[in-house]
């Protein structure tokens, strides 16, 4: 078991983290200014139950293996910049999430996969969980694998409480530019060319 100041030392760093702007709060963001608060649930829930994944690699080991081996990190790091691209134009294409043609909302369901399968590509997220969950291991707590789950589940309430007020504050902001379709335009434009630029900077990064 985790002791209270393993638990509260975890949470504090965790919610920093989530806090920090990347693909996953832009994502949350835009979702909840153009299509409002249960689209940018959605992402939050999808953003943050894709580290279910990366917590049972780094108790697999799997995580490990990919950060060591320069051609798994690359295959994954590559999939997942190609898709934070095609995601950032299909934002930066859907003009005004905000106006009456219904073909251009996507469905909460379609936005938490899109979310998870972000999530899960990228193999930063990976390398970071092998970084950070032994820094809080305490060998007197118990199997370092059932201190890493219940880390995992407490990174993921701690990620989805950030991009859950992140969801409600951005969806907030929707709907005072529900009547300005040009405004709400410009910032999907603005949202898709940022993932764009996240998805190139995540191919030409390294380790």
């Amino acid at each position: 078991m985790l002791e209270l100041d393993q638990i509260l030392l975890f949470a504090s760093t965790a919610i920093l983290l989530a806090a920090t702007p990347g693909p996953d709060v832009i994502y949350v963001i835009t979702r909840g200014i153009t299509q409002g608060r249960a689209s940018a649930l959605a992402a939050a829930a999808g953003f943050s139950l894709g580290n279910i994944v990366h917590t049972a690699l780094v108790i697999l080991g799997v995580s490990a293996i990919i950060k060591a081996s320069p051609i798994a990190f690359t295959a994954i790091k590559i999939a997942g910049a190609v898709y934070l691209i095609y995601i950032g134009i299909k934002i930066f294409r859907s003009g005004s999430a905000r106006a009456d043609k219904d073909d251009k909302l996507l469905a909460p369901k379609t936005v938490f996969i899109q979310s998870v399968t972000a999530n899960i590509l990228n193999p930063k997220v990976a390398v970071f969980f092998i970084a950070l969950f032994p820094q809080f291991i305490r060998e007197q707590n118990g199997h370092a694998s059932m201190q890493m789950f219940l880390l995992g589940m407490l990174f993921i309430i701690c990620t989805f409480i950030v991009f859950s007020a992140c969801a409600l504050f951005s969806g907030q902001i929707g709907e005072l530019l529900k009547k300005r379709e040009k405004g709400a335009g410009m910032l999907n434009k603005v949202a898709g060319s940022v993932l764009i630029g996240l998805g190139v900077a995540l191919a030409l990064s390294k380790r």
